[in-house]
């Protein structure tokens, strides 16, 4: 069995802050990089909202520095995944994808959170080239141009409403008749002048050349009254929701009822002494990169502070 002051889970903007910190502090810090190394910022072509960039950085040259900075700190970065944990009787122990088993004195989960998508081959083919699942991330690159943006719940009504401020036209493509935000929420988007409302239709596929260029959708899908609506549009924004990656934990550590992990306030402590968590997974609210960098620095100083406290 290997031993470990601290393993990191995820190799996010969170991830890899807690693993600069950690390495400072002398913890020699493990981390899993898991089965998207970099996290979500990856899929995202120019990130301009961090800090540090004023020209701004491809997602990927961004991540490559993070990792570097982090093994320049002693770092031990590994691919793979951790697949099972085992947090009872006092013990941290972690299995990975190659049988491996870790015993650790701190564990820092910094696994993220995945947008949810509909599943049309057309999103992957325009991944980032239009399609995006952060209005506040990439809504910059829209200004003065037509966006729709699906959903009916609440993030899609502050999505829509944050979007209207860049863009010249915001479709909310909504399936049901009604939106299931609250009344508050909905009332803004309706007064809004920016924003139309289609009631009753479904994303079928998005077309264009070099870049999404369109949608194309069906209204009343599955009814006598189907019809086929087609809008032009330069981004295409999915508000359905977010699943944090945090089923491995489940049993150990205690979530919420979407599964994001509970951390006291203010700290990114948990239910399970030793343990930290840090980024999207313990955050439905902002899942922003520089929020996440900062939890993780949180993680890691709380991590050095647990360990000399039961030295």
């Amino acid at each position: 069995m290997e031993q470990s002051k601290c393993v990191i889970i995820g190799s996010g903007p969170a991830g890899y802050t807690a693993a600069i910190y950690a390495g400072r502090a002398n913890l020699r810090p493990l981390l899993y990089s898991g089965l998207q190394p970099g996290g979500q910022l990856t899929q995202t072509t120019t990130i301009e909202n961090f800090p540090g960039y004023p020209d701004g950085v491809d997602g990927n040259v961004m991540m490559d520095d993070l990792r570097r900075q982090a093994e320049r700190f002693g770092a031990d970065i590994r691919s793979g995944a951790i697949v099972r944990v085992d947090f009872s009787g006092g013990k941290l122990r972690l299995y990975d994808d190659n049988d491996r088993e870790i015993e650790a004195r701190t564990v820092i989960i910094a696994t993220g959170a995945s947008a949810k998508y509909l599943g049309l081959d057309d999103e992957k083919k325009y991944a980032g080239q239009g399609v995006s699942a952060c209005a506040t991330c990439d809504g910059f690159f829209y200004r003065k141009k037509r966006v729709a943006v699906v959903g009916g719940g609440d993030t899609a009504c502050e999505e829509a409403i944050y979007l209207s401020g860049l863009c010249s036209k915001v479709y909310m493509i909504v399936r049901k008749s009604y939106l299931r935000a609250s009344d508050v929420m909905r009332r803004r988007v309706e007064k809004n002048g920016k924003i139309e409302i289609l009631y009753n239709h479904n994303t079928v596929g998005l077309y264009g050349e070099n870049g999404v260029e369109g949608a194309h959708l069906l209204k009343f899908m599955g009814t006598d009254k189907e019809e086929a609506v087609d809008i032009a549009i330069d981004g295409f924004f999915l508000a359905i929701g977010h699943k944090p990656n945090t089923d491995v934990f489940k049993e150990f550590v205690a979530t919420d009822e979407a599964g994001y992990i509970k951390t006291e306030p203010g700290s990114p402590r948990t239910n399970v002494p030793g343990v930290f968590a840090a980024g999207d997974c313990a955050d439905p609210h902002y899942r922003q990169a520089v929020v996440a960098a900062g939890t993780g620095c949180m993680a890691a100083l709380e991590a050095e502070r647990y360990l000399n406290s039961v030295v």
